[in-house]
């Protein structure tokens, strides 16, 4: 109607409305075009009945103190100690992104060249050289044939799968992997110990399998094995090999690790060996599973980035 030329009064009485709603909504276009008459308005709500300085004082809580006879606080023992509900609780440690409830843990490097072996993996993954494959290996070693001292009972309806906390140990085993970071595949071998003379033979492994014409940027750790006088030797024979030691305490920095984790949590964390040979079978058919369908894995993280969270952490310990 305003842009048929009729006015505010006309437009109310033909709408049965009230002048004012009309010049709020026109005004409202002129200034915000269509994205002003889409939807109301934020409007204010009402007023808070909680204080900003009843907030800070939960927030400083949180932060600084503990209760008595506990570790953190939770909503409903904060709650007490402030006379609030343990609702109101939750919503300002919601609104304030706190979590008293959760912990995870941490150990920072004390390599005095972290930064230097960071910039060098990282940047390995993110720009892999040309006419060479890139190699994460280490070993897991110890993976114990735990053997569940009653029946592992299985998934039902209404019921998650169950197995017994209390279990016998049927030996260990050690298994050396190596991942190709370009295509996923992966070398792994299972031997009784992980000393030198094994890694060895480990590396033959990772030669005979990869193309002669490509060089092997290997990323591992710190291992003494790594670093023993017949295993430079044999390096110092193969110079395709080219080397790449992640820090100390440093082990999140290897992508193999990242498959070793599924290897655990898919088949060996939930399952019951009565020997070691059940174990070995039972890794040599999720290696088999895994290299039908080899998935990459793709470093997302900048170098940068990583110095730059680690540096905060040093300086919050530092500070604590």
């Amino acid at each position: 109607m305003a842009a048929e030329g009729m006015q505010n009064k006309e437009i109310a009485e033909k709408l049965h409305a009230r002048p004012k709603t009309v010049t709020l909504w026109r005004n409202r276009f002129v200034v915000h075009r269509l994205n002003g008459i889409l939807k109301d308005a934020p409007r204010p709500g009402r007023k808070p009945r909680i204080s900003q300085q009843k907030i800070n004082r939960i927030i400083d809580l949180t932060l600084h103190m503990k209760p008595r006879g506990a570790t953190h606080w939770s909503a409903r023992t904060l709650a007490r100690e402030v006379g609030l509900s343990h609702m109101t609780v939750q919503r300002i440690w919601k609104a304030h992104r706190l979590q008293p409830h959760r912990e995870r843990s941490f150990k920072l490097s004390n390599d005095p060249e972290f930064n230097e072996r960071v910039r060098d993996v990282v940047g390995l993954y993110m720009n892999p050289p040309d006419k060479a494959v890139v190699i994460c290996m280490d070993e897991k070693p110890g993976i114990q044939a735990l053997d569940r001292s009653q029946t592992i009972l299985p998934l039902r309806p209404g019921m998650v799968a169950s197995r017994s906390w209390e279990y016998e140990r049927n030996g260990k085993i050690d298994l050396f992997a190596a991942l190709n970071i370009l295509d996923g595949t992966v070398v792994a071998q299972l031997h009784r110990r992980h000393r030198h003379q094994e890694f060895l033979i480990f590396l033959r492994e990772i030669n005979e399998k990869v193309p002669k014409e490509l060089d092997v940027h290997m990323v591992l750790d710190n291992l003494g094995t790594h670093t023993q006088p017949d295993v430079k030797r044999w390096f110092s024979r193969h110079p395709r090999f080219k080397l790449h030691f992640t820090p100390k305490d440093g082990s999140w920095l290897n992508l193999v690790e990242s498959w070793l984790s599924q290897l655990t949590e898919k088949q060996i964390r939930r399952n019951s060996f009565p020997h070691t040979r059940a174990l070995i079978r039972a890794i040599k058919e999720f290696v088999a599973e895994y290299q039908k369908h080899p998935r990459p894995f793709v470093w997302t993280v900048d170098a940068d980035d990583i110095l730059r969270k680690v540096a905060k952490l040093r300086q919050l310990q530092a500070s604590g």
